[in-house]
């Protein structure tokens, strides 16, 4: 008698055709890919969850499509969408040094970005250049636009920034004073703050706001050899959320206090 386990493969192959045959110009399965930034995306029990991870599975789902999305660390998850074939990532800053790179599907949750200190030994900043002269600390996330920003403005790891894949991690440094400065999305600092039990009003100063980086908020992005059919049906369906005010209700949720 065969075992299940035939099965079980025949009926991964049948959803993998499924994905395959749904997706506009027949590509292949697509892989989305995300890092854990919460409240954007993150690990919840087994299930991704989050702002963004709400937006891009409402926008999946009004293709008609379902496909698995994989967390793992940033630099990991930028590189395959660099390299790989038929990939989506999220929640990715748009810049112009990463404009050539991806096709832009569109805006999936709003941003605001801050050089933060400890309210235990604040730092007030007039300028970025004058976090540079004095030669702060600051905490970075491995290949993240916070640390590529920085990196475009003549600050280098392992001088003045200080690098790690977990921006938990980061706050930890921050909050125990081996760096000055902390780079980081205005909600993702706060709600790690709070997951660590800390006040995030009482404990993270807002030393310089970084306006560079807020056009547009955080992106979903398709590698460049994504079919441009896949693209447009995602912009597609985005572009139909946020005109029903299905967008609008998930922000919603998660900024409301």
């Amino acid at each position: 008698m065969p075992t299940a386990w035939p099965l079980r493969g025949l009926r991964a192959a049948f959803a993998a055709a499924l994905l395959c045959a749904s997706l506009p110009g027949h590509a292949g399965p697509l892989q989305v890919v995300t890092e854990e930034l919460p409240p954007y995306n993150m690990t919840v029990g087994a299930a991704t969850t989050g702002l963004s991870t709400e937006v891009v599975e409402a926008v999946f789902k009004e293709m008609g499509i379902a496909p698995q999305i994989h967390a793992m660390p940033w630099a990991r998850a930028y590189d395959l969408a660099l390299h790989a074939d038929n990939v989506m990532i999220y929640s990715i800053t748009r810049t112009p040094e990463r404009e050539g790179l991806f096709q832009w599907a569109g805006p999936i949750a709003p941003t605001r970005w801050f050089l933060f200190s400890s309210e235990a030994r604040p730092v007030d900043l007039a300028s970025l250049q004058e976090a540079l002269d004095k030669r702060y600390q600051i905490a970075t996330v491995n290949q993240d636009v916070g640390e590529q920003f920085l990196l475009s403005r003549h600050f280098e790891i392992g001088q003045t920034l200080q690098q790690s894949n977990h921006y938990a991690l980061n706050y930890e440094k921050l909050k125990r004073g081996h760096v000055a400065l902390w780079i980081s999305d205005e909600l993702n600092a706060a709600y790690t703050a709070r997951n660590a039990g800390d006040d995030a009003q009482a404990v993270l100063h807002r030393s310089l706001e970084l306006p560079e980086l807020e056009d547009g908020g955080f992106n979903a992005a398709f590698s460049l050899t994504t079919p441009a059919q896949t693209v447009e049906a995602f912009r597609a369906a985005l572009k139909r959320l946020r005109a029903d005010g299905r967008y609008d209700a998930i922000v919603h949720k998660w900024l409301a206090p």
